[in-house]
Formats: structure tokens, sequence, C-alpha cells
């Protein structure tokens, strides 16, 4: 009696010795596949396993992450869904028959917060009378395996946390991009003969917004705004791109509609990676002859409020990078007196999500915002406000950008 006390005594040192050994080579952060084999060898040589299947839960899907004393025949023939997914506690093979599961002495399963995770068929090669020493330490090897297969779980979710991560910093990135890209305050008004105000209310961390104002000459004004189909890392570097693009291309005295096709050009080439394209419109403001020239590539139309009435800027092409290359081009032309207001802006400020679903688009804020108001400032301040409800009431879907120009001065020369 105190014999058979002394051997369970020794065996339950042994185990203990086992568990501690696999609890520290889990503590060393060991990769999978050596953890792997550290069990491997300690199945096959404490407790005579000379078959081992591990599966394990990924991604939907049932694979095996360890399979030792296995053919791929026999692992092609084992449906986990079919063979396994019914066993909830450790049940020997001995008995059930199952063609797919010959060789092997028991199923055991693997829980994680009470939840099935894994399963580990175990065999032996001995033919006796004496029950299998496997069966007298699937508890153990169950013990074993669950210890193993959570730390794999752990090193899943350290490795998803990572990923997100990766991917927050890149959206830090690209958001600086795209920040970089929109002039601050004080680098807008460029030019001592038009006002220039503008906001941007970002949606996320990256969109694909961007507009400018340039001097191209003592008397003439550059503008544009533009917008990125699509969002995220791709859209903003595509637009830091353009914006590099459209200031280099950008003078006084290039035809707009060659500085379009350019531009086009070179989109398209960018683009067809992504399956991008951008609607823009540009406009060059010459104060001596008081003549706005623009382009409106399928981006939405401006407002200019003239004397008390709306004139809407919507002459131009399609939109930058559908086609290779752009089969027309419409360029408008406007006279601009003393006093004028300009407003641009993309989708986000007109097109809303509805209350009872789907998208509506009105320009009626902007119309009554420049006919409410008494310069371009108070025109912004209120469009703002309107963008700002817009959002608190979860209707806004995409960046708001608005983009304003007051013309101060009479022209130079008479019209």
């Amino acid at each position: 009696m105190e014999s058979k006390g002394n051997r369970l005594v020794y065996q339950y040192k042994e185990r203990l010795n086992m568990i501690l050994e696999v609890v520290q080579v889990i503590n060393e952060d060991h990769t999978v596949e050596e953890l792997m084999m550290e069990f491997e060898a300690l199945l096959k040589d404490a407790i005579g396993v000379e078959r081992i299947l591990v599966y394990t839960l990924t991604k939907s899907s049932w694979s095996p992450i360890l399979a030792s004393g296995v053919s791929a025949k026999q692992i092609a023939q084992i449906d986990v869904n079919r063979d396994l997914s019914h066993i909830k506690d450790i049940e020997s093979l001995t008995f059930i028959g199952s063609d797919a599961l010959s060789g092997f002495d028991a199923v055991i399963p693997l829980f994680h917060n009470f939840k099935i995770i894994g399963y580990v068929l175990v065999g032996d090669n001995e033919e006796s009378n004496e029950v299998s020493p496997i069966i007298k330490n699937l508890k153990f090897i169950q013990i074993l395996t669950n210890l193993i297969v959570v730390f794999i779980e752990g090193k899943k979710v350290q490795a998803q946390l990572l990923k997100q991560q990766s991917i927050r910093n890149e959206l830090k990135y690209a958001s600086r991009i795209q920040s970089g890209l929109i002039p601050k305050d004080n680098e807008l008004n460029v030019v001592p003969f038009a006002q220039i105000e503008a906001n941007y209310h970002p949606h996320q961390a990256v969109g694909g917004d961007y507009y400018d104002v340039i001097r191209l000459s003592k008397h003439t004004l550059g503008f544009c705004i533009a917008d990125v189909s699509g969002k995220g890392i791709s859209a903003a570097l595509l637009m830091s791109n353009f914006q590099a693009m459209l200031r280099v291309l950008f003078t006084s005295d290039i035809p707009l509609p060659v500085l379009l096709h350019e531009l086009n050009s070179r989109v398209s080439k960018n683009a067809s990676i992504s399956d991008k394209f951008i609607t823009f419109f540009v406009g060059r403001y010459n104060y001596l002859t008081g003549r706005l020239e623009y382009i409106n590539a399928a981006h939405l139309a401006p407002q200019l409020y003239v004397k008390g009435e709306i004139i809407e800027l919507d002459k131009g092409c399609i939109g930058l990078g559908m086609l290779d290359n752009i089969p027309s081009i419409e360029v408008g032309y406007v006279r601009i007196p003393k006093g004028s207001r300009l407003i641009a802006f993309t989708d986000g400020l007109v097109e809303l999500e509805s209350p009872g679903g789907g998208v509506t688009r009105s320009f009626d804020s902007v119309r009554q915002a420049l006919k409410e108001t008494k310069s371009i400032k108070e025109t912004i301040s209120q469009l703002s406000q309107v963008a700002e409800k817009n959002a608190i009431e979860g209707r806004v879907f995409d960046d708001v950008s608005i983009l304003g120009i007051e013309f101060l001065k009479k022209p130079l020369l008479p019209f």
C-alpha cells in the first residue's frame, strides 16, 4: 500500500514538473513552432504518444497546428465539423468506428472561456490487453494542450493588437499628410484684392479633401478645391501627389485646358492602381480685367453671389482619372464686380443622410448664407455652424471643406 502511495506521489510530482516545464517554455516567449516541438517531444517521451493531431480555429475554419505521425492522406479525410464538433468532453474512439478517425485512441476538446477552441487527436502503437497509457493520461494531456493552445490564442490576440496599432499609426501618418495639404488660416490671404476664408471639418481620421489658394502673379489669383473618391491612406497619398503636381503646373499663363489634360494624365497613372478619381474645380481670377476663368471637373458647382443673384459655376469636364484622356473641356468665364462672393465646397456640406434613410443633396444652406451675410467671413461662419449642426445630428458621412472668396476691389480695367 505504501509502495503504491509512493508511486502515485512520484507520478504526481512528475506530471507537475512537466506542467511547470511547459509553463517555463511559454514564459520564455518561444515561437508557436518551438512550443509545438517541445509539446510533441513531451507527449512522445513521457507518455508514449505516437500520433498527434491538434486542430485550432483560425478565421472561422479549422486547421491543424501540429501533425506528428499522421499522413497527409489521414488529415485530408478528417472534417472537424463533421467528425469532431459534436464532441464536448474527452472521448475514447475505440467504439466510435469512424474511418476518418481510425488510428487514434482518443479525442480531447480544448476550452477557453467556456468555448471550444481546439481538438487533440492522440494514438499509440501498442497492441496489448492492458489499458493504453494514453487513455490513462487523457486528462493530463488535456491540461498540457490547453496551456499551449491558450498561449497560442494569446499570441493571436497580441498579433491582432499589433496590427491594429500599426493601422492606427498609418492612419495618423495619412492624417498628417492630409492636414499638411490644407492651408492654414494665415496662409489663405495671398493677394490684397480678395479676402479668403476657409473651414475644414474632418469626418474621420483620413479623408480625401483638398483646397488651395496660390498667388500666380501680382494681379492673378489661382484657387481650387478637390475631392478624391474613397478614403484612407491611398486617398491621402494620391491627393498629396496631386497637390505637388498642381503647384508645379499651375501658372499665370498656362491655358486651363492644358493644365487639366496634364493633371488628368498624371492622375490616371497614379489612380489606376487604386481605381480612384478626383473631382476638381480650378479657377483663375485676374484683378486687372476682373475676369474669372474656371473649369469644373465633375465637382459640385461652386456658388457665385453677384449683385443679389446666384451663379452656378458648372462648366467643365469629367473628373480627373475617370478616363485616360478627357474627351472635351468647356472653360467658363465670368466677370466679377466688386463685392462678389464665391463659395466652393465638398459634398459633406450638402449631401446628408435622411432620417428615413437615403441621401439628400441641397445647396439651399449655401445660397441662404450668401444672401443673408454681408462678408465672406460671416458666410463661412454661418456655413460652419450648419456643418457642425448636421454632424451633431449624425447626418454627415463625409469630410466638409468650405473655401470662400470675397472680391474686395473694383477691377483696374473697365468691363
